[in-house]
């Protein structure tokens, strides 16, 4: 995951604004979904590298 969401909730938001300014709810709800996912990925992501750093702490401590 190299975007960590970034490029969902970027493309969410133009498309969740375009359904709005046109009219379209299904554009506008795709949008809501991307951002969604977005937001996922990021917690995902910020999960992984809590898990990462608990890891390498217990590490340290029985390497000491």
């Amino acid at each position: 995951m190299s975007d960590n969401g970034f490029v969902d909730k970027a493309k969410g938001e133009v498309k969740e604004n375009v359904g709005k300014v046109v009219g379209d709810t299904k554009t506008q709800s795709e949008g809501m979904v991307d951002k969604a996912v977005g937001g996922v990925k990021d917690a995902v992501h910020d999960m992984s590298n809590a898990i990462d750093g608990a890891v390498d702490s217990i590490k340290k401590k029985f390497h000491n």
